[in-house]
């Protein structure tokens, strides 16, 4: 069901064939399995906070790179994880191929074991780590907080979301969610709710609603609902945001 929703929901997500950002190339041990990513960081000696970024349903291609390099430029390091083992769509049918194939439990056990290779690294805040995601990673990005108690923040970028009490008492990390008020998938009374209950058990938390905005509305090669507007000040929340819970 999960995947069927998120199937609904992502089609609007759309691939960016932009130059990729240059990064290091890593790879790390998730249970017996090993995980490839792309590393950035920042310049100077640190020791620097530091992202865990999702992608989006596409797999780990360029524009979700170049967003990581972003937050590199912005002082941290960042992570991006290839939740597909090297996959990336160049199609819809592909994309939804490849999430409904991706087991949830993995890409869990694949983030948080993220978070541990980054907490290993000298040049790195040990109690500094936070996760972002867009579309599909948004959702990861939640369940990120939600599985590993020590993340230090969290962005939701129009991400799958949980409204289960019992499930939502796990979170210690603040949250930022920035959402389309135009989106079909997650509708606005989804963040509300998501909002309430993140409320009503004193998490701390911030939204955003667009109102003009669908799905995906920060990917500029999503042709027909990017917002540069709205994808500009979603950035600036973000920026501020990161630098109020990990660089104080």
């Amino acid at each position: 069901m999960r995947s069927l929703f998120l199937s609904l929901i992502l089609s609007v997500c759309l691939p960016l064939s932009a130059l990729a950002v240059d990064g290091k190339t890593v790879s790390y041990k998730s249970g017996d399995d090993t995980v490839n990513g792309i590393l950035y960081t920042p310049a100077g000696k640190g020791p620097f906070p530091a992202l865990i970024v999702v992608h989006e349903y596409w797999g780990l291609n360029d524009w979700v790179k170049q967003q990581a390099g972003k937050l590199a430029d912005q002082g941290y390091v960042a992570l991006a994880v290839d939740l597909y083992r090297g996959k990336v769509a160049d199609s819809p049918d592909l994309a939804h191929e490849l999430m409904r194939g991706l087991p949830e439990d993995r890409a869990i056990r694949d983030l948080r074991a993220a978070f541990d290779f980054l907490a290993s690294q000298a040049n790195v805040k040990k109690d500094r780590i936070g996760s972002i995601g867009w579309c599909m990673g948004g959702g990861y990005s939640l369940d990120t907080a939600l599985a590993e108690p020590q993340l230090a923040a969290t962005v939701i970028h129009y991400g799958r979301l949980a409204t289960d009490l019992s499930e939502l008492k796990k979170i210690n990390a603040p949250i930022l969610g920035l959402f389309g008020g135009q989106d079909r998938g997650i509708t606005p009374d989804d963040v509300k709710n998501f909002q309430q209950s993140m409320e009503q058990l004193g998490k701390r938390i911030e939204v955003k609603i667009y109102p003009d905005a669908g799905h995906a509305f920060e990917n500029p090669n999503n042709k027909q609902g990017y917002r540069p507007e709205d994808a500009a000040d979603a950035w600036r929340r973000t920026i501020d945001f990161l630098a109020a819970t990990l660089k104080k």
